[in-house]
């Protein structure tokens, strides 16, 4: 019975960090590359407003970030849990 207990905290953790950073992700890409463009359109980065910067490579920077912080979550909680490699 433990054993499942284990394993459910286990993957509700796992599901609630996939949230979170989904959630980044869909800012980062989607909120600030279409939806708030418009008032990010004053700031400039590299010679072109914020906004189409990060529709171009800041939703990708972002994603590669979100890459390696869940590896490492991951890793962690792994260990946390007893599952790891």
């Amino acid at each position: 019975m433990a054993d499942k207990s284990s394993s459910n905290a286990y993957w509700k953790a796992n599901v609630s960090m996939i949230r979170v950073f989904l959630v980044i992700w869909f800012i980062a890409s989607f909120g600030m590359g279409i939806l708030f463009r418009p008032m990010l359109k004053g700031i400039e980065i590299g010679g072109t407003d914020l906004g189409f910067w990060f529709a171009q490579q800041g939703s990708i920077l972002v994603f590669l970030v979100l890459i390696f912080t869940y590896a490492a979550r991951m890793n962690k909680l792994d260990r946390e849990h007893g599952v790891d490699e």
